[in-house]
This record gives C-alpha cells, sequence and structure tokens, in this order.
C-alpha cells in the first residue's frame, strides 16, 4: 500500500497563485505543484525586506528560478514605506509576535487581491515552508484575506471566490528536497527574516537561511 500524501490538492485545484518569500523557500513547493499537475504562478510581493539591495538579491534568485522552469512569475511593488505603515506601533515586538502576524496579512491580502484580479481561484505561500514561521499564524492571515478579498472585491466585476490553501510545506519530504535544491541552484543564502526589525540580533539559528 503506498502512503498517503500529507499535501492535499484542493479539489478543482488546476493553478494557484503561489506568493513566494524567496527562491529556497518557492523551490521544492513548485517541483511537488508541477508533479502533481498544478500549474504554479508565482507572486513575488515583499515589500518587508530591508534593505532595498537585499530585497533585489532575493527578487532576482527568484525570477532566476521561475525562468528556469519556464512559469511565470509576477513582481509587485516594493512598497517598503506601506509595509512600515501597516506594521507601525509594532516595530520593537519579538520575532513571530503581532509584527509578523501583521506582516504575512498583508501579503497575502494582496496576494488574495492578485488572485482575484487574474481569476485565479487558489492562493497559497511559501512562508509556510518553514520551520522558523509560526503556521497558524499563517494560516489565519491567509484565511482572513481569502474572507476580506471575497468580501470587498477591488471592484464592480463579478469574480469567482478566491480560496487560501492553508498547507503545512515542510511535509512529504519537501524539506529535505529544498535543500538539495538550493544546492543545485546555489541559491543566495539570507541570514535574516527579512525587515529591518528582525536584523536585530539575528543569527542563523535564530531566523529563516535559506539553506536551512
Amino acid at each position: 500500500m503506498s502512503k498517503q500524501s500529507a499535501i492535499i490538492v484542493p479539489e478543482g485545484c488546476e493553478t494557484v497563485l503561489l506568493h513566494a518569500c524567496c527562491a529556497p523557500c518557492s523551490s521544492a513547493i513548485v517541483e511537488w505543484l508541477i508533479a502533481h499537475n498544478v500549474t504554479p504562478v508565482i507572486y513575488y510581493y515583499n515589500p518587508n525586506i530591508y534593505p532595498f539591495e537585499e530585497y533585489e538579491k532575493r527578487k532576482n534568485e527568484s525570477k532566476r528560478h521561475a525562468e528556469s522552469l519556464g512559469i511565470q512569475w509576477i513582481d509587485d511593488d516594493y512598497a517598503h514605506e506601506i509595509w512600515l505603515h501597516s506594521v507601525r506601533g509594532l516595530e520593537n515586538e519579538p520575532e513571530r509576535g503581532k509584527r509578523c502576524e501583521e506582516c504575512f496579512y498583508h501579503r497575502l491580502f494582496a496576494t488574495a487581491r492578485k488572485a482575484q484580479e487574474m481569476d485565479i481561484p487558489f492562493f497559497a505561500t511559501t512562508l509556510a515552508s518553514s520551520r522558523w514561521k509560526n503556521l497558524e499564524q499563517i494560516n489565519a492571515a491567509g484565511l482572513k484575506a481569502e474572507e476580506m478579498v471575497n468580501r470587498y472585491p477591488a471592484d464592480s466585476v463579478v469574480h469567482e471566490p478566491v480560496h487560501f490553501w492553508a498547507q503545512n510545506w515542510r511535509k512529504d519530504g519537501l524539506q529535505e528536497r529544498r535543500n538539495q535544491i538550493i544546492k543545485e541552484y546555489d541559491f543566495y543564502n539570507q541570514t535574516y527574516c527579512g525587515c529591518e526589525f528582525s536584523m536585530r540580533g539575528a543569527v542563523r539559528e535564530d531566523v529563516c537561511p535559506a539553506s536551512l
């Protein structure tokens, strides 16, 4: 008897808008999706990343990975000032605290809105692949984004509902495969989560380095 997969494709999901935080985190997920007949469209929206030079490094690696596979890759604005406004008052929160919750929601709301705009019924995030992130926070942010975008569409056009694919992307050997792909592509190895607040006292063991 074959082992049942811990990753379940939602019924009717043929295409997914995949919010990618970085190339290392998206690599094994994208490979799994393609192998299971789901077309990933990569959406790169990470205005939390600081400084801009760091943002460019991570963005370019994500683009390089997508282009090597011939899949669609979407680059959205580096709206760092807007992101700062969204987390105002939470600057001194610890990692995995309320600032991270707001950051997740900010990025996943944009992802849900883009999925609605493109008439892609499902969206997901590679944030859920990191053991350094709180999966409950990520799922709560994704479900809230789903609810808000469906309740308050951006235009008067009738859209089908968008759905957040809440998934633990650390299962089915994807963590191990990610580490292999990182070496194959020689991906840039980040050493902190992304924002200026996560840089404070950051060391490899405490954040989300690409090699782990």
